[in-house]
């Protein structure tokens, strides 16, 4: 199966990790490589000037896509990796949609900000913006400080409360796949509460889309989302945390400064995210 992967890049040493994090993820893997940058013209600059700055954007984005391509050339070998260079003038996360849509992209790896103590800075606002407002793909974010190494734990948070559709782990399932990975699923229960009859048949559902597959069913009791989390990736090797985005405000929610759940989640800030979404609704 070819893969196309979209892979943003503003020319930082961030988003050059998120690509070799990629180049690295799927070395064995048939891929092309869509490497976007975008490029703005501030509202304010003088009309008479707007063709002639936006030709140097343009130029000076191009230059930085030749010398991320030479570079990538460089050190992967891989005779299945494909590199495409694009550069686009407009918002980033528009430019984003309109390439997943006419090149079909599967997935979306882009870099993150990765060892400040704040939510948006930790994964940086257009990270962020991806996660929440991208809805036809999946996007995984790579900290700055993330090394790649062999995947070999995902945990995937769950309450088991909203019916699960085969589609929307067809990713997840691929990740772990070619990384020979185990999925660990983890349900926070309150003291005393039990899984009703809807939460154990999306359960089983979760078994039937996982077969074939290494996972685990476990449940933690009386603790936070965040302080469950935080223990039970503190006692595994864990190398990939996975939620599921259906409200268009979830990721808002969790790096608010209001419910801080992602300062208290520490390990975010060197672990990759990958945020799944119901993506053909």
């Amino acid at each position: 199966m070819r893969r196309r992967i979209l892979l943003p890049t503003d020319f930082s040493k961030n988003a050059q990790n998120a690509i070799d994090y990629a180049i690295n993820l799927y070395k064995e893997e048939v891929c092309d490589f869509y490497i976007l940058n975008t490029y703005h013209i501030e509202s304010y600059t003088m009309e008479l000037s707007v063709e002639r700055d936006i030709e140097a954007s343009k130029q000076k984005s191009i230059l930085g896509l030749s010398a991320v391509l030479k570079r990538l050339l460089s050190i992967d070998n891989a005779i299945n990796h494909h590199f495409h260079i694009i550069s686009e003038c407009g918002p980033l996360i528009e430019m984003m949609k309109e390439v997943i849509d006419k090149r079909d992209i599967d997935i979306v790896v882009m870099g993150t900000k990765g060892n400040i103590d704040s939510r948006v800075q930790i994964y940086g606002s257009q990270t962020v913006l991806a996660m929440e407002h991208i809805r036809n793909c999946p996007v995984l974010a790579i900290p700055a400080v993330a090394v790649f190494k062999r995947i070999k734990e995902i945990v995937f948070l769950t309450g088991y409360k909203i019916h699960f559709k085969r589609r929307e782990f067809q990713y997840l399932v691929d990740i772990a796949k070619i990384s020979n990975a185990a999925i660990r699923i983890l349900h926070v229960l309150d003291e005393g509460e039990h899984l009703d009859e809807d939460q154990l048949n999306n359960q089983k559902l979760l078994k039937d889309y996982f077969e074939g597959l290494e996972y685990s069913f476990n449940t933690l009791h009386d603790m936070e989302i965040q302080e469950a989390l935080n223990s039970f990736m503190a006692n595994r090797e864990i190398d990939m945390v996975v939620f599921i985005n259906r409200k268009h405000n979830f990721f808002s929610t969790i790096f608010s400064r209001r419910r801080p759940m992602m300062k208290e989640l520490g390990y975010y800030s060197t672990i990759p995210i990958l945020a799944l979404h119901d993506f053909r609704n």
